[in-house]
């Protein structure tokens, strides 16, 4: 039986490189569907459009408008195919609208996995066991984020204040992070995690629905089975918008996938 993340996040063939989708509302987070649930959506149909080259390794994308939940479908357009990547484009629709806009490209990242040079360090994170999981999260947050119920999140313990009033004042929030059921992480699930945890905005102004406008993540390696560390953080707030990256490190130790976003502020 499919995982839930696969079964909701499925695609179907729907005429020449598109594919249909229902958009599922146990992703709902503030005003919309969350962008990187429509990501993994995407990804899904760009992986189908490329059976050659299976793995999402850059994928940029536009939030022109909130998705809701029910049917949508992505078109896909071949921009170009060479021998080790391809390069495509891809709109997820809905009621004749595009909800995103995507520009990505593929490859095999089973290619070379092996070349790893590399200065980056793994953030510290406490043991699971003493970290502060999203279950605990207030019934207000969990009415606003259904999202937060498909996935197991522990919460460094010095970034979850906000969520009774006493925000730490560090735009910083890290996570140890899990599927619901267990589901092993793969590439085109990174998409998804990479815009997994609250925004970093929580933790220095209050919560609320942070609209992303862009977001460009990499997927650098094949995650290995287990948890995964995420962490979010902002450098800079200003014009009402604020940066957001993000890192995501397996638990071999690696560092599986990066982003980076430009989101609104967050609307009270």
């Amino acid at each position: 039986m499919p995982s839930v993340f696969d079964r909701t996040t499925a695609v179907t063939p729907d005429g020449d490189r598109r594919y249909a989708a229902e958009l599922d509302a146990g992703w709902v987070v503030g005003g919309g569907v969350n962008g990187g649930y429509l990501l993994a959506v995407v990804g899904n149909a760009l992986r189908a459009a490329l059976p050659d080259k299976p793995d999402p390794l850059v994928v940029s994308a536009y939030f022109l408008s909130a998705a809701t939940p029910g049917p949508a479908t992505v078109d896909v357009t071949v921009r170009r195919s060479g021998g080790s990547t391809s390069t495509v484009a891809a709109d997820l629709r809905q009621d004749g609208q595009d909800r995103i806009t995507v520009l990505a490209t593929y490859g095999d990242l089973d290619r070379s996995a092996d070349d790893v040079r590399t200065t980056a360090r793994p953030f510290v994170l406490p043991p699971v066991e003493d970290c502060v999981p999203s279950s605990m999260a207030p019934p207000e947050v969990r009415r606003i984020a259904p999202l937060m119920g498909r996935f197991d999140m522990r919460f460094h313990p010095d970034q979850v204040g906000w969520a009774v009033g006493q925000p730490s004042g560090e735009a910083v929030m890290s996570a140890w992070f899990r599927l619901e059921d267990g589901r092993e992480p793969d590439p085109v699930s990174l998409l998804m995690v990479l815009d997994s945890l609250p925004p970093v905005t929580f933790n220095i102004g209050g919560p609320g629905w942070a609209p992303t406008l862009e977001l460009t993540a990499h997927v650098r390696a094949k995650p290995a089975p287990g948890w995964l560390r995420v962490r979010h953080e902002s450098r800079n707030v200003a014009g009402g918008m604020f940066e957001e990256d993000c890192e995501v490190w397996d638990s071999a130790g690696r560092l599986v996938a990066q982003s980076r976003q430009l989101a609104l502020l967050p609307r009270p």
